[in-house]
C-alpha cells in the first residue's frame, strides 16, 4: 500500500544531513529499526524509490526521518534536501531486518546509523539507561557524524566514534577492523548489529565472526 505524506518541518542535522517530519497516516505502524520505500510525490520522481529508516518512535504523532544528501549524485537525496513545507512524498508499508534483539554492539557506517536511532531511543525510554550498549560509528570526517551530541547524551551509551579521512581528528584511524572491535565485542555476549554500505557490512561481519561471534548474534541491514 502507498501512503502520501506532507512535509511539516525540515532542519539541518549536519552539513549534508536533514531531519524531516511528516504527518502520520491513521493506522500506520512500524517497529524501531524498520524502514520504508520513499519517493518524491512529483512527476519524474515517483518511480525513484529509496529506502529510508524511521527515526522517531511508533508512539509519536508524526513520522520522522534523518536523511543524508549526496548532491554530486543529482538524485533523490539531493532533491530531498531542497524540499519545502507542504511538499509531499509517497511511502510504502514498513519493512526491515533491524529490530531490537537486546543490548549489544551497534556498528554503523555513515547513514547506516539511522536504523539504530529509534532502537536506542526506545531502549532508553523503556529502561532508562543504555549502559549495556555500545555504538561504533564510522564516518569520513567529524562533521559527518550524525547526531553526535544526541548519542553522547544518551544515558549509559558507550560511544566509539571513528573518522577515516581526517588525520588530525581525535577519532582518526583506518577502517573498523577486528583489532579495533576485539575489546568492545569482548564486553558483551549480546547481538552485534551492523548497518551501512554493503562492503562495510561484509568486512565487519567477517571481523566479528573471526572474533568468535556466531551468526545467530549478527543482525544486518544494507540500506545503500
Amino acid at each position: 500500500m502507498t501512503y502520501t505524506l506532507t512535509l511539516q518541518s525540515i532542519e539541518p542535522v549536519t552539513h549534508d544531513t536533514h531531519h524531516l517530519v511528516f504527518n502520520k497516516p491513521d493506522g500506520y505502524e512500524y517497529t524501531p529499526g524498520q524502514a520504508c520505500d520513499f519517493a518524491l510525490a512529483k512527476d519524474g520522481w515517483r518511480d525513484a524509490q529509496r529506502p529510508f529508516t524511521f527515526t522517531g518512535l511508533p508512539t509519536d504523532a508524526t513520522l520522522e526521518f534523518v536523511i543524508k544528501s549526496y548532491p554530486d549524485h543529482d538524485g533523490v537525496t539531493d532533491q530531498i534536501a531542497k524540499m519545502q513545507m507542504t511538499d509531499q512524498v509517497e511511502i510504502s508499508d514498513a519493512w526491515g531486518a533491524i529490530e531490537d534483539k537486546g543490548p549489544g554492539v551497534f556498528i554503523a557506517g555513515g547513514a547506516g546509523v539511522t536504523p539504530f536511532i529509534a532502537v536506542l531511543k526506545r531502549r532508553l525510554q523503556t529502561y532508562g539507561t543504555l549502559e549495556d550498549c555500545h555504538l561504533v560509528f564510522s564516518n569520513k570526517t567529524e562533521e559527518d557524524i550524525i547526531l553526535r551530541d544526541t548519542f553522547n547524551s544518551m544515558r549509559g551509551l558507550n560511544c566509539h566514534f571513528v573518522v577515516t579521512d581526517e588525520p588530525d581528528s581525535e577519532f582518526a584511524r583506518g577502517k573498523v577492523d577486528k583489532d579495533y572491535l576485539a575489546p568492545i565485542i569482548s564486553d558483551t555476549d549480546g547481538p552485534i548489529y551492523i548497518c551501512g554500505p554493503e562492503p562495510m557490512i561484509d568486512d565487519v561481519a567477517k571481523a566479528v565472526r573471526d572474533l568468535g561471534v556466531s551468526d545467530d548474534r549478527i543482525v544486518t541491514e544494507d540500506l545503500d
